[in-house]
């Protein structure tokens, strides 16, 4: 007996890519973003206040993270999806039009919270969507390509924000940035999304226990949620000293601009290889990490601007490991608890990338910014020897 193929609906799948690109493009296209940092210091701010505002926003995300998750999975997650961006759009607007402390502290907290309402929500309703579709063995690819456009949405918007401050200074780039969170909310209605009657009325608590449990009792589910901060977190936190490498490369600093967006260009590179690359299994994605991990330390330790190109390439490795570690977490979890497993480990993330900077500081007073970064990819070089020697985990879905 033969049996036919699996048909895919294409026009579907097309829908549900297209509305996830355009999400991604304009969650990240905030022309706020290149001078926020500005607008504290112009309003007055000490650094030990700007360094509180960036230590609310994280400690805000920390504490939201798996509350949301649990929320998207038993009420909405496309509910959480447009809602998200609402909240940034009112503390970007009230950052501009009633700049002090306390507003932007405000508008700090919103902001975390946004992130934490998207974080989990959104991998969780694209895989089931794909699968629901039959077209699970797309996600790779489709959140590659998601990740790409959102890098590219930060380097067009940086290029964007000096002309229009130029023009309107922090009320212009603030009504755009406001404007494109209000077309992010509106895209994100579009997200199609069917789930069942059971798990939408589970209450949050009893989502949260079996959540859990599947980690609990699943080895190879524990093994995919501690591998996601494993990847994602040195070199998430690493982006933010970048300008700080570059510079001491002994560049103009009309020259530092250029050299991150060779940098951005390596990590949209990664997103998009991510497609084919899914197949590369455990040992696959231990080479990638490991090549990335001696791009890193030689392209830092070199401190010339030849070797940012090797920190760029590096970054596209990384930028393919996050994504591929992501594919691995969402083949091996079930699907009712899907958002807020996903959840856990962007917990897990959030709070390595708060050690890595206290590292980066401890380090950093004591060494260059290329040491620095050259110490910092021991921690991945690890990691790829540990997936390289780990014997294989089958989860029920028997993935590599």
């Amino acid at each position: 007996m033969t049996l036919s193929p699996v048909r895919v609906p294409v026009a579907d799948v097309r829908r549900l890519t297209a509305t996830l690109y355009g999400y991604a493009f304009l969650d990240d296209f905030v022309l706020l973003y290149p001078v926020y940092a500005l607008l504290f210091s112009d309003t007055g701010l000490s650094l030990w206040q700007i360094s509180s505002l960036f230590a609310l926003w994280s400690v805000t995300g920390v504490l939201l993270e798996i509350p949301s998750g649990v929320w998207a999975d038993a009420v909405s997650r496309r509910l959480l999806l447009w809602l998200g961006p609402l909240l940034t759009a009112a503390g970007f607007a009230l950052w501009v039009l009633v700049p002090s402390y306390w507003s932007f502290a405000l508008g700090f907290v919103l902001w975390g919270a946004r992130g934490a309402l998207g974080s989990g929500a959104l991998e969780a309703l694209v895989y089931d969507e794909l699968d629901r579709l039959g077209a699970a063995d797309r996600y790779a690819g489709a959140m590659g390509r998601a990740r790409a456009a959102g890098l590219v949405a930060v380097m067009a918007a940086t290029g964007l924000a000096g002309p229009v401050f130029g023009w309107g200074g922090y009320p212009a780039v603030g009504a755009a940035s406001v404007l494109a969170c209000l077309l992010t909310a509106a895209v994100a209605t579009r997200f199609p999304e069917h789930r069942g009657k059971a798990a939408e009325s589970d209450h949050w608590l009893t989502t949260l226990r079996a959540g859990l449990a599947e980690a609990r009792h699943d080895r190879s589910v524990r093994g995919a949620l501690l591998l996601v901060p494993a990847v994602a977190a040195v070199w998430g936190a690493l982006d933010e000293y970048t300008p700080l490498l570059v510079r001491e490369t002994g560049v103009a600093d009309g020259t530092v601009p250029y050299l991150l967006l060779l940098i951005w260009a390596g990590a949209t590179a990664g997103s998009l290889l991510a497609g084919p690359a899914e197949r590369l299994g455990r040992a696959g994605l231990a080479g990638v990490l490991a090549a990335a991990a001696l791009a890193l330390a030689t392209g830092a330790l070199a401190g010339t601007p030849a070797g940012i190109g090797l920190v760029a390439l590096a970054f596209g490795g990384f930028q393919l490991a996050e994504v591929l570690a992501d594919v691995r977490l969402q083949r091996r979890i079930d699907a009712t608890g899907r958002a807020t497993l996903t959840s856990v480990a962007g917990l897990g993330t959030e709070l390595t990338t708060v050690l890595v900077y206290g590292v980066y500081g401890v380090i950093g007073t004591r060494a260059g910014h290329g040491t620095t970064f050259a110490v910092l990819a021991v921690p991945y070089l690890a990691t790829a020897l540990l997936l390289a020697a780990r014997r294989p985990l089958r989860s029920r879905t028997d993935v590599p």
